[in-house]
């Protein structure tokens, strides 16, 4: 950062919690004082100077978040009107007052819209055409007034269309209060259902019973569901299933032909497992499909008299399509191969219409979408034509229709909204998303290489850059990365990273082992005891991205958050000197003391993703690579960490005892910052705008490093 007067914290508050460490911009950065806490399993003790941080309600522990929020308040205070005039540009980009493209459900079209200084969407419905008057379900900017934090969860209509369930997080922890509201009349039922899954929700088709998803607020997993009749008190609730395995996720949702409401249980990678209820008959107990079984994966869809399933059977890790007569059901001797395995084709996902069936499938990391006639199986592909891209499938809540809704963008091109029409092979563009501020996509190239990875395997890397950047070793890179739970980060378009991209920078996604870009078998091979290869993939990108004169040394830097924030953890214990800086936003870096401990939040949930350290040889594995645990003595790269003190997914104490670690550890006088937001969790900041803040401080902190901030 440039040169700032000296400036002293004030401790007076919090006395004996912190000790002075001068930086080399003359000021005083906080330093957690060490409590050691010794943690031993498996004949091996670690010692945790910092572990009492995990107290939100310990006073020392909210001074000292307070005094590191204090501290990056001071050095970043130089190039605090730069900041500003950033997230000014990047707000200036957005389109105040928007709505998306109306797609039909029943009776009604339904949108959201953004007004004019709104932070949060308005939900609204107009009955047969478009030409019809507004319906306001709930309007976001009203029902946030007086919040520090406000999330709408999803709502669903009944099957007459007059009530709403609808429900709402005003803390940032991912407990949805549920509620009800008569759309005729505008009533707002009595009852309120507290710590539900939001979204994961579903009427019967008596346009009374509701079924919802109840959270264990130890482990913050969904875990039970409940039957509600509308207009009854919550206490007499019957409960309908309950997931007793806390390894497993779990959640409840209407299927598209209506006919069945469908409890979903996941070990995520694992095995999955359907409970079935008819719509019509929500007084009947749950069926189950097909029992879990290790190693077993399957998805439903429910249409006309059959069951399509896509699998993993009979070895099938990319997946197979198979298909079932309804009466005959869960016995995979009875299932029939619509489409068969392909090793070279993961098949993600389906949409079934009454003469179609529309397949979203990756092929070399790229995104298809396959139609196939139902009767005929004649078949095609959408041609997308860009080298790199992203694409889905959209909305499409009607079975009786020619027309896909589909979603498509790419690093130069917005999120445009499409209906094709599958018969005739035509598409229509619906909307395109306006880019404010004289945004040209023709002023950026996007390519697509590949980095060879320590091991021989090819990774996939997709780079935007504006027109006139020099691709010659002096521009200023920044790499991004996820790489876990079988998450693809595809090239998708971002309005925020055009103020990067103007001002020289060059924007890198590495599609690394742990994602599903390339199929399973990519996923497979980043998780559990080969999760290294996550961590190698991204620094031999990091390699190639310098080889190649994207980029230099000193002109690299890296952004992951999450299990993405583990990443970046890992590259700088792994190789500190590739990079100019890093952003490590929500980080989970504590990872051993995190997965042993199974009264934190989602921790069962994650064994098949990381290991149960209760093992052995799960321990000495995620021991080798714990970015807390593997803090040394040597020089680290400039850094900014953030985190939310309400976070459910990554608690604020791992990022914050990471700082601390680090500063205690380091050799070099680059800058650390801990930035932590009191009033939000994992997401961050809940308006539109708000969260452009946080992206605003991101930015800024590099854009400074590399001298492009002016």
């Amino acid at each position: 950062m440039k040169k700032t007067i000296l400036l002293f914290l004030n401790l007076i508050a919090i006395k004996a919690v912190m000790a002075q460490k001068m930086t080399t911009n003359g000021l005083v950065a906080p330093l957690a004082q060490k409590k050691p806490f010794p943690m031993t399993i498996h004949n091996h003790t670690r010692i945790d100077d910092y572990y009492w941080l995990n107290d939100r309600e310990n006073p020392e522990v909210i001074d000292y978040l307070n005094a590191e929020n204090t501290y990056i308040e001071k050095v970043m205070a130089p190039i605090s009107n730069q900041k500003e005039s950033l997230f000014e540009e990047m707000k200036a980009r957005i389109k105040e007052k928007d709505e998306s493209v109306p797609y039909k459900d029943g009776s009604y079209f339904y949108y959201s819209k953004f007004v004019e200084g709104g932070e949060y969407p308005v939900y609204c419905r107009k009955y047969k055409t478009l030409d019809a008057n507004e319906e306001i379900m709930l309007d976001g900017n009203e029902m946030a007034k007086g919040k520090t934090y406000f999330q709408i969860g999803g709502f669903e209509i009944s099957d007459n269309e007059d009530i709403l369930a609808y429900s709402v997080d005003t803390i940032s922890r991912r407990n949805y209060d549920l509620k009800f509201k008569n759309l005729k009349t505008g009533q707002i039922y009595p009852e309120s259902i507290q710590n539900t899954e939001g979204g994961s929700y579903a009427w019967a088709d008596d346009n009374k019973t509701f079924f919802y998803v109840i959270r264990d607020q130890q482990t913050l997993l969904g875990n039970k569901v409940y039957r509600h009749v509308l207009g009854t008190d919550p206490k007499s609730d019957v409960l309908v299933f309950e997931e007793k395995n806390n390894e497993y996720y779990m959640g409840i949702g209407r299927m598209k032909s209506k006919k069945y409401i469908a409890i979903f249980s996941e070990q995520n990678g694992i095995s999955t497992e359907y409970q079935l209820i008819n719509a019509s008959q929500p007084n009947e107990n749950p069926k189950t499909f097909l029992k879990r079984k290790n190693g077993l994966e399957y998805y439903l869809e429910h249409f006309e008299n059959k069951f399509f399933i896509r699998t993993n059977l009979a070895k099938s890790y990319n997946y197979q399509l198979m298909e079932v007569e309804e009466s005959m059901g869960g016995n995979p001797k009875n299932w029939k191969t619509k489409i068969p395995h392909r090793p070279d084709v993961y098949l993600e996902g389906l949409e079934i219409f009454k003469n179609h069936l529309v397949l979203q499938e990756r092929k070399e990391g790229l995104i298809q979408l396959r139609i196939i006639h139902q009767k005929t199986n004649e078949e095609h592909f959408l041609d997308f034509g860009e080298p790199t891209y992203d694409a889905f499938i959209g909305t499409n809540p009607e079975f009786d229709t020619e027309i896909l809704r589909f979603g498509y963008n790419s690093m130069t091109t917005p999120n445009s909204t499409y209906d094709y029409d599958m018969a005739n092979k035509t598409k229509i563009l619906k909307k395109e998303q306006e880019v404010l501020g004289g945004f040209d996509k023709t002023n950026y190239k996007t390519e697509r290489i590949y980095a060879v990875s320590r091991d021989g395997v090819k990774v996939p890397i997709s780079i935007v850059y504006h027109k006139n950047t020099k691709l010659n070793g002096t521009s200023p890179l920044l790499q991004y990365a996820y790489g876990s739970y079988g998450a693809s980060m595809d090239a998708s378009f971002s309005s925020t990273r055009l103020s990067l991209l103007d001002r020289g920078f060059v924007y890198a996604i590495c599609h690394i082992r742990g994602g599903q870009e390339m199929g399973r078998q990519w996923y497979e091979e980043g998780k559990m005891f080969k999760k290294i290869n996550t961590f190698n993939d991204f620094v031999d990108c990091s390699k190639i991205l310098i080889e190649k004169k994207y980029t230099s040394k000193d002109n690299l830097f890296a952004m992951g958050g999450s299990a993405g924030g583990l990443l970046m953890g890992a590259i700088i214990n792994q190789a500190p000197e590739l990079y100019k800086g890093v952003i490590a936003a929500v980080p989970f870096v504590d990872v051993v003391t995190t997965m042993l401990d199974e009264s934190i939040p989602l921790t069962t949930g994650e064994f098949e993703e990381w290991g149960n350290p209760k093992n052995q040889k799960s321990y000495d594995y995620m021991l080798s690579y714990s970015p807390y645990d593997n803090v040394s003595k040597k020089k680290y790269p400039n850094m900014l960490v953030t985190t939310g003190l309400h976070d459910s997914q990554v608690q604020y104490w791992e990022p914050a005892k990471w700082v601390s670690k680090l500063r205690d550890y380091k050799t070099d006088n680059n800058i650390l910052l801990l930035h932590t937001d009191m009033t939000s969790g994992h997401g961050g900041a809940s308006g539109r705008f708000s969260a452009l803040k946080n992206t605003a401080l991101m930015y800024t902190f590099i854009l400074d490093l590399s001298q492009k901030l002016n």
